[in-house]
């Protein structure tokens, strides 16, 4: 049983786009995202984003260009390196959700592309975001 009938990832990438901007600042029936629920739907619209293409490549097409401005600082940081020092940053720098969200959209992008741990946590969110279509 599907509940969202042919979401796909467009539509994916729309409703994530829409509770973040939405759910953040809250207001109406439901409360405001928490801030580990902010990340966890940053995270999901950064899969959903890579995976719609289109419109929605505007986050990855940034994350892009920040990694190479970044590269012509500090020469031969690597996406893991880059993705480590956003955590770190994510983690320990007191941010609102609303710049958490943006963080975490740059963050999980660049982290899905490093390898290691993290692309298993971005092939699973993939995995999950083809099983709702």
């Amino acid at each position: 049983m599907n509940v969202f009938g042919d979401l796909g990832t467009v539509g994916l990438a729309t409703a994530l786009t829409a509770l973040l901007i939405f759910g953040i600042p809250g207001g109406g029936k439901l409360k405001p995202l928490g801030w580990w629920s902010t990340l966890f739907f940053a995270m999901l619209a950064a899969s959903a984003y890579k995976a719609a293409g289109g419109i929605f490549s505007v986050v990855p097409d940034l994350a892009a260009s920040v990694i190479s401005f970044t590269n012509g600082f500090v020469k031969g940081l690597t996406l893991p390196g880059l993705a480590l020092s956003l955590a770190i940053f994510i983690l320990f720098k007191k941010l609102t959700t609303k710049q958490l969200a943006i963080v975490a959209l740059l963050f999980f992008y660049v982290a899905s592309s490093a390898g290691g741990s993290w692309s298993y946590v971005a092939q699973a969110i993939e995995n999950a975001r083809a099983g709702m279509q």
